[in-house]
Formats: C-alpha cells, sequence, structure tokens
C-alpha cells in the first residue's frame, strides 16, 4: 500500500549535502571537548545529577531550536 502511495515521488538525495550536514554535527559535537577539557567532567558531572525530565526538556529544546533554524535557513 505505502509503496504505491511512494512510487510517483520523485526522491533524489543530496549526498554532498547530507555528508556536510554531517560534518558540522561533528565538528559542533567535538568543539566542547577540544575546547573546554579541563572543564568538561566538571559540566558532565553536573549534568549527571539532574533528572532525567530536566535532561529531557533541554534536549527537546535543542531540537527545538535546530529545527527553528533548518526552517528559517531552507523556509
Amino acid at each position: 500500500m505505502f509503496r504505491r502511495l511512494w512510487n510517483n515521488v520523485p526522491m533524489h538525495m543530496d549526498w554532498n549535502l547530507f555528508v556536510t550536514a554531517l560534518g558540522l554535527a561533528l565538528v559542533l559535537e567535538g568543539l566542547p571537548y577540544a575546547l573546554f577539557a579541563e572543564k568538561l567532567p566538571a559540566v558532565l558531572a553536573t549534568l549527571a545529577r539532574r533528572g532525567a525530565p530536566s535532561l529531557r526538556i533541554m534536549g527537546l529544546a535543542a531540537i527545538g531550536a535546530g529545527v527553528l533554524l533548518v526552517w528559517l535557513a531552507r523556509g
């Protein structure tokens, strides 16, 4: 059933854009470890003491900000 729905939709994967976005995500993930290596264990310990609801809210806020940025940039 789903195959019939998607047969007529042209699908083109822009691999250059995908790899660029993945590379940028890895750069952003690695920056705190490279720039703040001495302070990072204390920050991670503080995060470990927070409860799951607090971490979930921070994660959802980051996702929302990311979606908003992509929407504004690609809009």
